[in-house]
């Protein structure tokens, strides 16, 4: 295996760990949503863990450090996705992707996927203002109105946000997600909906439950539960993972 940059860094780990039962094409073996490790150090991860006796020879890069992001590689970027096509959408997106189990846009269809959301229905200046008061770590929250080409809402002029990270290493991305739902899910009940399976070859379990790994986040959501409860939780998930973690770390 021949390691590659994490684009956002290798030193914040956030996010639930254990999903033995929630095992799916979009994550196979229990991992972090953010996890810190270089795709190398991954290899060794689910080589130690899982296949003791497959042959892994990972070669390190050179020069790389863990608090780089993409940028201080002084690397070309080079997209791994139509949806991803700038190195500030990494930034977002281990939160933002959640949003494709929503029907909250989650801005594929404008050129800045991931960094803006919303939907028909939203009030992008009421939204702004309501998230405000979370007050998230490293971020704001800019209202827009945008129109996808394409997927959901295409054509359709949706009120919504454009997120600005003021502080990478303070932000927050698993956490600002789950606020971004939580906060549409409670203020716009009439309309807001989970996206059913089937969803990425899963045909029975809810596409939010496989992307967190988890579906007691969503019931926690749904009860109305504190943030600081589920993060609590999810908290003592991530510790875990990084005690495993701590196992596998090149640089």
């Amino acid at each position: 295996v021949l390691d590659r940059p994490n684009p956002i860094g290798g030193q914040q780990v956030e996010g639930p760990f254990e999903n033995e039962d929630f095992r799916s094409f979009v994550g196979l073996y229990p991992l972090a949503i953010r996890h810190g490790l270089t795709i190398g150090e991954i290899a060794r991860y689910l080589g130690k863990s899982y296949y003791p006796d497959c042959p892994l020879m990972v070669i390190p890069m050179k020069n790389w450090q863990r608090e780089m992001y993409f940028e201080d590689t002084g690397l070309p970027w080079a997209m791994p996705s139509p949806n991803i096509p700038v190195a500030e959408t990494t930034v977002v997106y281990p939160g933002m992707c959640l949003l494709e189990a929503t029907n909250l846009s989650e801005g594929r269809g404008t050129t800045r996927p991931f960094e803006i959301f919303g939907a028909p229905w939203l009030d992008g200046w009421e939204f702004a203002e309501a998230l405000r008061q979370y007050q998230l770590p490293g971020v704001i929250f800019r209202p827009l109105e945008f129109q996808p080409t394409f997927q959901k809402h295409a054509g359709k002029i949706c009120g919504g946000c454009f997120i600005h990270v003021t502080d990478r290493l303070a932000f927050k991305p698993f956490l600002t997600g789950v606020v971004i739902i939580n906060e549409a899910f409670h203020r716009y009940r009439e309309h807001f909906s989970w996206k059913s399976p089937p969803y990425e070859y899963e045909f029975e379990k809810m596409p939010f439950d496989i992307l967190v790994g988890n579906d007691w986040l969503r019931q926690m959501i749904e009860s109305g539960a504190a943030l600081s409860a589920m993060e609590t939780r999810w908290q003592s998930e991530t510790k875990k993972f990084c005690e495993l973690r701590n196992g596998v770390l090149m640089y």
